[in-house]
């Protein structure tokens, strides 16, 4: 069996108990102690790890010196707070530190964001546990592929719309990632799913959809085909944040691409047209379904 990461190991469980499996089967398929199979059962994703202690290091006895300095720089003039050189050359300076450069930086980039954030002086910013509710929401998105078509190596374009309840996805391979495939991806999808999410379909910033992203928060100046488009289909959409901080967002689609990349992709297909591949795309989604 090929290396899983943990979250494919927990999807890959829950689709076998979904469809009858024992618990002890499950054992003896992936090899895996009830434990692990019931926490899969249980949650789609696993339990991060424990973090061990940090150990003692030689700047520890100069972090309350540093913590004084940036609490500090919370009531001084802009243009006039520490920089983490600044920092360094205090500690050496002013307390014979023996530290490092990248200590200093390290130990800064950490405690900066938790000192504002007790000051008050920074919005606060907490993450919840998405839950879904069965066939109301969906994710989108386009992932790259390597496909030898007509015998030359070519790269193409893995639409994928994934329902957020089941992980059932379906997908399409294009020759680019561009409206007109946008669209047709998403014509493709609804048909085989039989209808449209109730609720809202996650996107990011595709080109496809979005004319403009409107500073850091979730406004967007839509494209005009694209607001006619899903108008027609009453999508409502909803788009991640620009970022580090919208990729938990729309997870479940990426992980399916790489999922089906992994599984579909490898060895690189050869066929002689995109027409034959997406019938091999259309089999492997009849027999393919990762919660």
């Amino acid at each position: 069996m090929p290396q899983m990461s943990k979250v494919e190991l927990y999807a890959a469980i829950r689709r076998d108990h979904r469809a009858g499996m024992k618990m002890r089967e499950l054992e003896r398929k992936y090899n895996v102690s009830w434990r692990t199979v019931k926490k899969a059962v249980d949650s789609v994703w696993p339990e991060p790890r424990k973090k061990l202690p940090p150990r003692p290091t030689a700047l520890d006895p100069y972090k309350p010196v540093i913590d004084e300095m940036l609490r500090t720089d919370l009531d001084a003039p802009r243009k006039q707070r520490h920089t983490i050189t600044r920092i360094f050359h205090r500690l050496i300076e002013e307390h014979s530190a023996d530290v490092s450069y990248q200590m200093v930086r390290r130990y800064v980039a950490d405690r900066k964001p938790e000192i504002l954030e007790a000051s008050g002086k920074a919005p606060v910013e907490a993450f919840v546990p998405q839950t879904h509710l069965p066939g109301h929401e969906a994710e989108v998105d386009f992932g790259d592929v390597t496909v030898r078509l007509a015998g030359e190596l070519v790269t193409c374009y893995l639409f994928s719309l994934r329902l957020s309840y089941s992980g059932k996805a379906v997908h399409r391979v294009f020759a680019s990632c561009g409206q007109e495939a946008f669209f047709e991806g998403h014509v493709h999808a609804l048909r085989t799913l039989g209808g449209v999410p109730r609720s809202k379909i996650r996107y990011d910033n595709l080109k496809s959809a979005v004319a403009q992203v409107l500073g850091l928060n979730r406004a967007r100046v839509e494209t005009d085909r694209w607001i006619a488009f899903r108008s027609h289909f009453n999508i409502e959409s909803f788009y991640c944040r620009p970022g580090i901080e919208g990729a938990h967002e729309k997870g479940g689609v990426e992980g399916m691409i790489g999922y089906f990349r992994r599984n579909h992709f490898t060895p690189v297909p050869e066929v002689d047209s995109l027409a034959e591949l997406n019938e091999m795309v259309d089999q492997w989604d009849r027999h393919c379904h990762v919660g």
